[in-house]
């Protein structure tokens, strides 16, 4: 498994890295512990949470996932890259959301208690906070760091202006900046190419995109003519709709249509082949994949050993193009 740089830092993350997002809903325990144990087995060492795992679930289910990877991690904590993330709801009063001081240094606190560690290596904004200042934020941000509780800092589902503000800020302050941006990207959606993989490029932000093969829609097991299988993240509580809405559409199953024969004239397999092309842009640091079982990983790890050819660059180009503008833009 190849390492990499992660933005400007020194750090170095392996070039997949493991989402957990399904780890006590989707998958129980003893399935999520086989699933760490597969990825590290296949040399991935950089995984990523967030204090509101597991998707889908309610806010009895919240802090599951650092839990079961907590108690996984015991004993190896030193092997790997631990990223974490903080701003959903954590619990019902109005503070315990968002990204105040007050949250900020009440949710690290309470994932390094789930996680059994005392740091982080990447502490990540999980969506922008229209309520907050952005210098409070970071401001909290950078106490974490001086305090020697988190590593690096970085954010998520940011838009460019927002992230460019940030960066603007963070210089001005003085304090630690975003080393890292964590977007949804796949074949089936790549507005992000127009304005914020160029701002990351040019101030050496890393890119760790999630969805590589959208939520499973690129692994080409699904069927528009029935309804979505039950147990995947189409079904699942409140991700349930979000997903449909993203990618349970005609010209998103075209496309898959389109993709898979593309994957078969190529010899590689869809999942592969879709991690492969988010890999083989030269922003992104890590491409984010996740499983409900084990042997899943096998085809999104192996993305790491295909290179593709500039003939089958353009066909994946040709195919997709249309995904690169918002529906507005349509």
């Amino acid at each position: 498994m190849e390492h990499v740089r992660l933005g400007r830092t020194g750090l170095k993350v392996s070039r997949v890295c493991l989402g957990t997002m399904t780890f006590g809903l989707q998958c129980d325990e003893p399935t999520s512990r086989a699933i760490l144990d597969r990825a590290a087995g296949g040399g991935v060492s950089f995984l990523d949470t967030a204090d509101v795992y597991p998707l889908g679930g309610t806010l009895q289910d919240v802090g599951r996932t650092e839990e079961i990877l907590g108690r996984w991690l015991d004993g190896r904590r030193h092997q790997f890259v631990l990223a974490s993330k903080c701003f959903f709801p954590m619990g019902e009063q109005p503070w315990e959301q968002g990204s105040s001081r007050r949250h900020i240094l009440d949710g690290v606190d309470a994932s390094l208690r789930r996680l059994r560690t005392d740091f982080i290596d990447l502490y990540q904004l999980h969506a922008p906070d229209p309520d907050t200042p952005i210098d409070e934020t970071l401001a909290a941000l950078d106490t974490l760091v001086q305090n020697g509780k988190v590593r690096y800092i970085g954010c998520s589902n940011f838009p460019a202006w927002q992230l460019a503000r940030a960066l603007g800020r963070s210089e001005v302050l003085g304090v630690a900046r975003f080393d890292s941006v964590q977007p949804r990207y796949n074949l089936l959606f790549r507005e992000f190419e127009r304005e914020l993989f160029p701002l990351c490029a040019a101030e050496g932000v890393g890119v760790i995109p999630f969805n590589p093969i959208a939520g499973g829609m690129l692994s080409g097991k699904h069927d528009r003519r029935s309804a979505p299988t039950e147990g995947t993240r189409f079904t699942l509580g409140g991700a349930a709709s979000l997903y449909q809405r993203r990618y349970w559409k005609d010209d998103v199953f075209d496309t898959v249509d389109a993709l898979q024969q593309v994957a078969r004239d190529a010899a590689i397999p869809l999942p592969t082949l879709a991690v492969a092309w988010v890999l083989d842009n030269p922003v992104i640091t890590s491409a984010i994949v996740g499983a409900s079982r084990p042997e899943q990983l096998d085809a999104t790890m192996a993305a790491v050993d295909v290179h593709l050819d500039d003939a089958l660059r353009t066909r994946l180009d040709e195919l997709t193009r249309h995904f690169r503008w918002g529906d507005s833009d349509r």
